[in-house]
């Protein structure tokens, strides 16, 4: 029997929970199964939310945008199947320095802290019902693919992905159906960056060799 997951509603602003998290860390290091163990099958948007903190801005931690990425599709998946997410022990496991990591995570959620008091419930048909959960499920996992992809030496690859993951996670939580909204435009924003860089990888290519 499959264990349904569900979300609730709260009155707390995300920037509020997220820095929360971020003083719960304690260790050297963390995985990403304290980081779900600390949040709870409800906390899972806020989850999502979180790790996409590192990339509002340019990082080089080794391996965050692998484990962070797949964390992230594999979370948005049990939301679209509405069950508790199962993640390989490869990506739940994964050390990661604490004292590395927490400056980042603290810088985005001063950005966050920033854009926090426009998040409001409204537009609440694209945040609620079966069906958007599953849209916005696979958007979200949509976007962590994007995420993971490996272009992390070029500028807002990391960035625009992360952006919407943000404005996903935080706007489905929040009920804030306009944010979610501009969620879906990041995405495609980064779909159209990655298809530009696409193209003009093969020109330039193309002008090598021919």
């Amino acid at each position: 029997m499959t264990t349904a997951i569900g979300f609730k509603d709260t009155d707390r602003k995300t920037s509020e929970l997220l820095e929360d998290i971020i003083h719960a860390i304690k260790g050297e290091h963390i995985t990403l199964r304290d980081l779900l163990a600390m949040m709870g099958e409800s906390g899972l948007l806020l989850l999502c939310a979180f790790l996409s903190l590192p990339f509002l801005f340019p990082v080089s931690i080794p391996g965050v945008s692998t484990v962070f990425g797949a964390g992230i599709v594999l979370i948005s998946a049990a939301i679209t199947l509405n069950r508790l997410p199962w993640l390989p022990a490869k990506v739940a496991d994964r050390r990661l320095e604490s004292s590395k990591l927490r400056p980042v995570l603290e810088r985005g959620v001063t950005f966050l802290r920033k854009i926090d008091r426009f998040f409001k419930p409204r537009m609440t048909g694209l945040t609620t019902g079966a069906v958007m959960n599953r849209v916005n499920g696979l958007v979200l996992m949509g976007a962590g693919i994007l995420l993971m992809a490996p272009l992390g030496l070029i500028p807002f690859s990391n960035t625009l992905p992360g952006v919407a993951i943000l404005l996903l996670a935080a706007g489905i939580s929040q009920r804030d159906g306009l944010i979610v909204l501009a969620g879906y435009v990041m995405v495609v924003l980064t779909i159209v960056y990655f298809a530009a860089l696409a193209f003009l990888a093969y020109s330039a290519g193309n002008s090598f060799f021919g």
